[in-house]
C-alpha cells in the first residue's frame, strides 16, 4: 500500500459491492429476466435466488435488495409477463360492452408469444406442484390483474366475478398449452376469443340473476292413502 494511503474501510454487510457489474440502471432487469429463465428451465423447487445472481452477474445480496425472498422474485417475473400497470388501463379504455374481448384477446396473446409463453408455462407448472408458487400465481391474477379490473368497473361481488373470470381463463391455459389438449390445442386463436369472450364480458359486467324461485311446494301425497280412482 502506498505510504500515506488510508488503508480501506471494512466492508459493509447486506449489500453487495458497488461495481459496473452490480449496479447500473439495468441490474433489476437483468435480475428479472434471468430469474424469468431460471423458472422455466428448473422449476420453481429447483430455482434459488443464488442461482438467479449467478445467472444475472450479481451478488445474491442485490437480489434480496430489489426483491426480498424467492416469493417476491417469483412475483416479479409474472408480473414481467402480464405489465399489469400497461394492461389493466388498456382493457378499462375502451368502451364496456368490449371489455370481454380485449380481456380475452390481451390473455390470449401473451401465451402465443413464445418469449413469454416460456416462463408462464414454468409458473402454471409449479402451481400445480408448489403451493407457494400457487399462493404467488393466485395473488397476482386476483389481486393485482383481474381483481383491478373488476374493482374499477362498479359492480356487485367484484372479487367474485375476477375470480370466476380468473378460473375461465387459467383453464383454457391449462389445457391448451400445458395439457395440449385437442381440439383446443390447435384452434386458431380467433375461434377461442371469439367464443370466450363473450363468457368473460357476463362474469365481469352481467346482471346477476337472482336465484330461481323453485315455486309453490308441491304437497306430498300420504304413502298410507290409495289414489282416487
Amino acid at each position: 500500500m502506498t505510504p500515506g494511503a488510508e488503508a480501506p474501510g471494512p466492508r459493509r454487510r447486506g449489500r453487495p459491492a458497488r461495481t459496473t457489474a452490480t449496479t447500473g440502471p439495468d441490474a433489476r432487469t437483468r435480475i428479472l429476466e434471468a430469474a424469468r429463465t431460471e423458472f422455466a428451465e428448473r422449476g420453481y423447487d429447483k430455482t434459488s435466488v443464488r442461482g438467479i445472481a449467478k445467472a444475472a452477474g450479481v451478488d445474491a445480496a442485490l437480489v434480496h435488495h430489489y426483491f426480498g425472498t424467492k416469493d417476491e422474485v417469483f412475483a416479479a417475473a409474472i408480473e414481467l409477463s402480464f405489465e399489469p400497470a400497461l394492461v389493466v388501463p388498456a382493457i378499462l379504455g375502451g368502451d364496456k360492452e368490449g371489455l370481454g374481448e380485449r380481456l380475452a384477446r390481451y390473455f390470449i396473446a401473451i401465451w402465443e408469444n413464445p418469449a413469454s409463453r416460456t416462463p408462464l408455462l414454468a409458473v402454471m407448472r409449479s402451481a400445480l406442484t408448489n403451493e407457494a408458487a400457487a399462493n404467488v400465481l393466485r395473488g397476482f391474477v386476483l389481486r393485482r390483474l383481474l381483481g383491478r379490473i373488476a374493482e374499477q368497473l362498479d359492480v356487485p361481488d367484484p372479487t367474485f366475478r375476477a375470480e370466476l373470470a380468473a378460473s375461465h381463463m387459467v383453464g383454457i391455459a391449462m389445457l391448451r398449452y400445458v395439457l395440449r389438449t385437442e381440439p383446443l390445442a390447435s384452434a386458431p386463436p380467433e375461434r377461442i376469443i371469439a367464443l370466450v369472450a363473450p363468457t368473460l364480458q357476463r362474469y365481469l359486467t352481467g346482471d346477476q340473476d337472482p336465484s330461481p324461485d323453485p315455486g309453490p311446494a308441491t304437497p306430498s301425497a300420504d304413502p298410507g292413502r290409495s289414489p282416487s280412482p
